[in-house]
């Protein structure tokens, strides 16, 4: 689909208002008790993408996920989350709305990042149950009927837990395992190893998420925070079938920073218990200087003092600066309490239309 088409294409459905507060919704009551709600025998399966420039994956990533729904038998609705993509995503995904009454699209106005057009996905999702997979097929759709499964059994949540990752280089796959632990150790909630956003949430595990806004987010382990029935099934994460990987290095590091500082204040003390061994060190440091300035004779006068005070002060205060910084950065985000994201148009949310099983 060209400009000239798309302009001349008539918007399906569109809903001006894409941020509800999920707490009018009578029928999500959060003191549910889950143990004792009854599980549907055909639940509505909302199914959140986030896309963002994924051209050469969309159209794939609904195949597969059409028909592996269609074996199973559910209703369902996909809902496809642009997130600024800069070629051919929009066009792609209008079309399949067009064509598919269950295909539903929110455009953001601008790229907010895959962590809020997730959480975008799950505020209006209508399902029973909400499953999350990215468009880039490295996550089995397949694996959806055993999500369900473990749903039916009395599971709130039930994630993809990787045995191994191919097509991905060492330095990916053991950094990412180093994240994951060390993340585990950090924090106090147990976050499990090896897990993705690729899961299946209960109807009442969306609703809390949806009630929790904090922009720095850190969906895998928001999940794990709220506890309820939780447990893992093991699969082989496949390669993209097309495209690039949109988390490149850059991403990623400031994706672990996220994670981390979103449940664990360990930084800062951690940072406390560093300033003591650097001021150790720095004392061992001037006993070595006072020692070659007195008996050794080799240094240059006032070189010894400079250094050590330049070398001690300036390594602590840049390390406890940093460190404070990246806090206060995500409190000055929170306390200005703009919106999560702006969405520029939505499709096919007021379709009460099921899809043809």
């Amino acid at each position: 689909m060209n400009a000239a088409e798309l302009a001349e294409h008539p918007r399906l459905d569109p809903q001006p208002d894409l941020n509800p507060d999920p707490t009018l919704d009578p029928t999500l009551d959060p003191t549910l008790d889950p143990e004792s709600s009854p599980r549907a025998a055909d639940p509505l399966v909302s199914i959140v993408i986030p896309a963002f420039n994924e051209e050469l994956t969309i159209e794939a990533a609904f195949d597969r996920l059409h028909g592996v729904l269609l074996e199973l038998r559910v209703d369902y609705e996909l809902i496809f989350v642009n997130d600024g993509s800069r070629d051919q995503t929009l066009p792609l995904l209008l079309r399949l709305a067009h064509d598919h009454p269950e295909v539903r699209v929110i455009d953001f106005s601008r790229n907010f990042g895959h962590q809020i057009a997730v959480t975008a996905g799950i505020d209006h999702a209508r399902g029973d149950v909400v499953i999350l997979i990215d468009a880039d097929l490295q996550d089995p759709p397949e694996l959806i009927g055993a999500f369900l499964a473990k749903w039916r059994e009395g599971y709130d949540v039930v994630y993809a837990v990787r045995q191994s990752r191919e097509g991905e280089t060492w330095f990916k796959t053991w950094s990412a395992r180093l994240f994951y632990r060390l993340l585990r150790r950090m924090t106090d909630i147990d976050i499990p190893l090896d897990t993705g956003d690729f899961r299946l949430m209960s109807r009442q595990v969306a609703h809390t998420l949806s009630s929790s806004r904090e922009h720095h987010r850190f969906i895998r382990g928001m999940v794990s925070w709220t506890g309820f029935r939780q447990t893992g099934i093991p699969y082989v994460r496949a390669e993209r079938c097309a495209g690039e990987s949109k988390y490149p290095l850059r991403k990623m590091l400031q994706f672990s920073v996220d994670g981390i500082t979103s449940f664990s204040f360990k930084p800062l003390q951690l940072a406390t218990k560093f300033g003591v061994i650097v001021a150790i060190c720095g004392f061992m440091g001037i006993v070595a200087v006072i020692v070659e300035k007195l008996f050794l004779h080799t240094t240059a006068v006032g070189w010894a003092s400079l250094m050590v005070v330049i070398l001690f002060l300036g390594g602590i205060q840049l390390l406890m600066l940093g460190i404070l910084g990246e806090y206060t950065g995500r409190i000055y985000d929170e306390v200005r309490d703009r919106p999560m994201y702006i969405v520029r148009e939505s499709y096919n949310f007021q379709s009460e239309a099921k899809p043809r099983i």
